[in-house]
């Protein structure tokens, strides 16, 4: 077993801990505070992002540490952790499924390893660069769709974003509602490219989308095949806010509609 791997191994028991307190917090009293806009954290954000914080920080000692609530905290390597402890959080607050716990390695700007873990699905993902990408022990491989008229594609439309993000997603939606044959808001991006990569949508949409949510499953679409551009169409790096991971047969139609969309906005 390679460094990279055992470093996945290693992290595999840490999120499924996570993801086992997520489950076991979900139905009962739940502290949720106001984030940004109307956004919210819950005390399981904070519990689960402890687990993980905690388990991976055993593991890499030296790495870095970018988590969705407590932010950035520096290392002695160049190694770093990408960790969103609960990503779809209002799902999650409000009883629904979908939601997950996502963490990725990366060094030099690449995803090393990552998982994502979403246990009410259920779904794990796990990555590691040049040797391994699954959605459930099966390889992963984006859809052969090659026109919006067969594809479902996700849009995320969440309640951080200002009344500018809102109005120009509405348009995105608005545009695809006639030209896909399925358009869904499910808002929680890891979870959503992981179906993207395993074949199970065809495509997912963001214009606001954070990085702790989305490393892991930009290596997994690019994995499968896909593709994770910019709107330009332009590759997509962890940084981008702007998330277009496709299909790659429909990732130029899918492209022209978003910009003619926001063009009109």
């Amino acid at each position: 077993m390679d460094d990279l791997t055992a470093l996945l191994r290693g992290a595999e028991p840490v999120l499924a801990a996570a993801a086992a307190k997520l489950v076991a917090l979900q139905h009962g009293p739940l502290r949720t505070e106001r984030k940004d806009l109307l956004d919210v954290v819950t005390e399981a954000d904070l519990a689960a992002e402890e687990i993980v914080v905690q388990g991976l920080t055993r593991l890499t000692p030296n790495a870095a540490i970018l988590a969705e609530e407590r932010g950035a905290s520096a290392g002695a390597s160049d190694g770093r952790w990408i960790i969103d402890p609960l990503d779809g959080t209002v799902n999650y607050a409000t009883g629904l499924p979908w939601f997950s716990v996502t963490a990725a390695y990366e060094t030099g700007g690449e995803v090393q390893v990552g998982l994502t873990h979403a246990p009410s699905v259920p779904l794990i993902a796990r990555y590691v660069r040049d040797r391994l990408a699954t959605v459930n022990d099966r390889p992963v491989e984006a859809r052969a769709t090659r026109s919006l008229a067969d594809a479902v594609v996700s849009v995320c439309l969440t309640s951080h974003f200002s009344p500018d993000d809102v109005r120009r997603t509405a348009a995105i939606v608005a545009r695809l509602g006639g030209k896909a044959r399925g358009v869904r808001v499910v808002v929680s991006g890891g979870l959503e490219l992981a179906l993207v990569a395993s074949g199970r949508l065809d495509g997912f949409v963001s214009i606001k989308a954070d990085i702790v949510s989305h490393a892991t499953g930009m290596a997994l679409v690019r994995a499968a095949g896909g593709r994770v551009t910019t709107v330009a169409g332009v590759e997509s790096t962890l940084d981008d806010l702007e998330k277009i991971a496709c299909a790659p047969g429909i990732h130029g139609e899918l492209v022209a509609l978003i910009q003619d969309a926001l063009d009109a906005a």
